[in-house]
């Protein structure tokens, strides 16, 4: 399952959030997405792909920004 995929599977289950507004460019504040969703967001990806993520990290702004993120990031861990 590619990234964009987890992202708009979590917001339908967890926001009900119709899968046309999950667009790489939407906003996750517009799609009700907060910081401790966001948050939740990446501990679901630690725990799909088995990988340990920074918390440092810059927090993504839309949909795109947060599913390239997690693409590098499992590219990083794969290699």
């Amino acid at each position: 399952m590619d990234s964009l995929s987890v992202i708009r599977e979590f917001l339908q289950e967890r926001l009900g959030v119709e899968a046309v507004k999950i667009t790489s460019d939407a906003l996750l504040d517009d799609l009700g997405v907060d910081s401790f969703m966001v948050l939740e967001l990446m501990f679901e990806f630690e725990e799909r792909f088995g990988i340990t993520l920074a918390r440092d990290l810059k927090t993504p702004r839309t949909v795109g920004e947060m599913a390239g993120l997690m693409d590098r990031l499992r590219g990083e861990h794969q290699s």
